[in-house]
């Protein structure tokens, strides 16, 4: 008897345990046809996320810098947009040699940008409307300020002398004939050390050597500390770069006798162990998600990078933003695409994925990279249904969508006349070396109008008053000359905007699931005009059509056979025909 009541008595435990793990997500309904349920996702998976480049958000002391209370003041409109998430740039102290990403110090916050207790505030006020924080860990390198650095290249024997890597010179010069990714040499001579320190980016920012231990669980430290402020998010900055491969000089690829660093360096052996001791200590017992930038990371290698056996949940690559320079290092030389060659990189990224069980973070845009409507599609025709067209892309895809404050809006390049209106260093030393390499300053211009990162850095237009109000001071930089038109006030106005648009797709992602949950599978491959996939899940399957062209586009109307019309940007929508630009959503039972 005492036998028969223990059994029964674990059966009953059994059944609560597995009750409670799948009310709970953990385990799925075996019974259940439905493929994918919204249960079985991580709330991650499920948000919208917008990036805030935090100087050119919102002033609310009238410096002509955003910060952190403007932000917060913000934040309705962000949820109002529909944001789940926002991802803040460095807002650490910072001299700001690169705009914050040279990190003086991980556990302040920057005085141009406010106060550790305006970050608490900022928190606290975006957990009331259910937006998250994501914090951008720096973790490559730092700032020359950095008290780590200081104390490092005092001598070669004290206590974080190898906190950085060091170098004896060779034959009077740099180890290596390096190139960063700024330009010029990825080494710098310190005369106290009377060594070389190694530099993937700007001289002031060293790189810092996570070969040592004490280096890594300092930086797991850095990341503890936030979580505990309540930051639910990390995106690890240029995190292909931690781990060095061999110093040895390669064949140069330039006249200068050089060859990028990028190309010796980018995801090299081993880094897969360093990350994946980061994620094991940092996600302990939090709900968190970690996104890397990864550039270098390749589709085949996503199943080491994600997935359930990934150290990361996520990771950015730069594939699509990369199809048409084929040197990072060489704006003036660019390559025309096509579609079906932009198509393959998205599918294959799609369907790597879905193999891996991982999860991908969909973006066109960043603080890095160029606005999406003047890189992807270049004519000068039908801007706002270009941003629409894009925008159907990236909030229809598999995976998390990430916004680049004012891509929602619609914004563009700026075209500034001469070098002397930019601001990033990266942008000028670009410039530098296209005129070393022979270019005309109007070659040059060129490149810098195409990738400048100032493009996406320009001031937030919030509506049509002095300086786009984003400040009632002068502007770190100049503000989009069209901000009167492309402003926040005056699209959420107008209901065929693009801000508008953006609104409705995030809102039809949480009413239709399988644009969030469903699997992924293009078709149309070899067209080249309409971009094409279904998204299937829970008995439903939504069909995308996209038409990037200027011109009209037919297709085969059985593709959409038994389904309904969700969405358009065409007014006059006809079955079969996509105008220029015409994106639209149907939707049908699916078995």
């Amino acid at each position: 008897m005492n036998f028969i009541k223990q059994r029964k008595r674990n059966i009953l435990i059994i059944f609560l345990v597995t009750l409670f793990l799948f009310l709970n997500g953990c385990v799925k309904d075996t019974n259940n046809n439905e493929e994918n349920t919204m249960v079985d996702f991580k709330w991650w998976q499920k948000s919208v996320v917008y990036e805030i480049y935090v100087r050119s958000f919102k002033d609310s002391n009238g410096d002509g810098i955003g910060d952190l209370n403007g932000i917060t003041s913000k934040l309705d409109y962000l949820k109002d947009l529909g944001v789940g998430a926002i991802w803040l740039t460095p807002c650490y102290v910072s001299p700001q040699a690169d705009n914050g990403y040279d990190v003086a110090d991980y556990y302040n916050i920057a005085p141009e940008y406010g106060t550790m207790e305006d970050m608490d505030n900022l928190i606290a006020e975006a957990s009331k409307r259910d937006i998250k924080i994501v914090m951008d860990l720096v973790f490559n390198h730092t700032s020359i300020e950095n008290e780590w650095f200081k104390t490092s290249r005092t001598s070669k024997d004290n206590d974080k002398s190898d906190w950085y890597i060091w170098e004896d010179p060779i034959n009077g010069g740099p180890p290596t004939n390096w190139r960063s990714i700024f330009g010029g040499s990825a080494w710098e001579f310190d005369e106290t050390r009377e060594q070389y320190y190694l530099h993937t980016f700007l001289k002031e920012q060293p790189d810092l050597n996570w070969e040592n231990p004490e280096v890594r669980k300092a930086l797991i430290d850095v990341a503890k500390y936030w979580e505990d402020k309540g930051v639910d998010g990390f995106r690890l900055d240029a995190i292909t770069y931690i781990k060095k491969p061999q110093l040895s000089s390669k064949e140069a690829d330039a006249s200068d006798g050089m060859i990028g660093i990028h190309g010796v360096s980018a995801n090299t052996e081993g880094i897969l162990d360093f990350l994946q001791e980061f994620k094991s200590e940092v996600k302990k017992g939090r709900d968190i998600f970690i996104v890397g930038e990864a550039n270098g990371v390749s589709p085949n290698d996503l199943e080491k990078w994600v997935g359930e056996n990934g150290v990361l949940d996520m990771i950015f690559e730069f594939d699509h933003e990369l199809i048409d320079l084929p040197d990072e290092n060489k704006w003036y030389e660019t390559r025309n695409y096509n579609l079906v060659e932009l198509k393959d990189i998205f599918t294959e990224s799609q369907n790597m994925i879905e193999q891996t069980n991982g999860w991908y973070p969909m973006y066109l845009e960043n603080h890095d990279q160029p606005r999406s409507i003047s890189h992807f599609l270049t004519d000068e025709t039908d801007r706002d249904l270009k941003g629409k067209a894009l925008a159907t892309l990236m909030l229809t895809m598999r995976g998390t969508p990430f916004i680049m404050e004012g891509q929602e809006l619609g914004l563009i390049n700026v075209k500034w006349p001469s070098i002397g209106y930019y601001k990033d260093v990266s942008t000028i030393n670009h410039y530098n070396f296209a005129i070393d390499m022979g270019c005309s300053t109007e070659e040059a211009m060129q490149g810098v109008h195409r990738f400048s990162r100032d493009n996406a850095r320009t001031p937030m237009p919030w509506d049509t008053s002095k300086n786009a109000g984003f400040t009632s001071g002068t502007p770190w930089i100049l503000v989009n000359e069209d901000y009167e038109i492309y402003n926040a006030k005056s699209e959420a106005q107008d209901s065929n905007s693009v801000l508008n648009w953006y609104k409705t797709l995030i809102k039809l992602r949480e009413e239709h699931n399988e644009l969030i949950v469903g699997d992924y599978k293009e078709f149309l491959h070899e067209d080249s005009q309409i971009f094409a996939y279904t998204r299937k899940a829970n008995n439903k399957e939504a069909i995308v059509l996209i038409n990037l062209s200027n011109q009209e586009a037919k297709y085969d109307e059985t593709y959409i056979k038994n389904s309904k019309l969700l969405i358009s940007t065409n007014s006059e929508n006809k079955e079969g025909i996509l105008a220029p630009y015409e994106a639209v959503i149907y939707e049908r039972e699916s078995d």
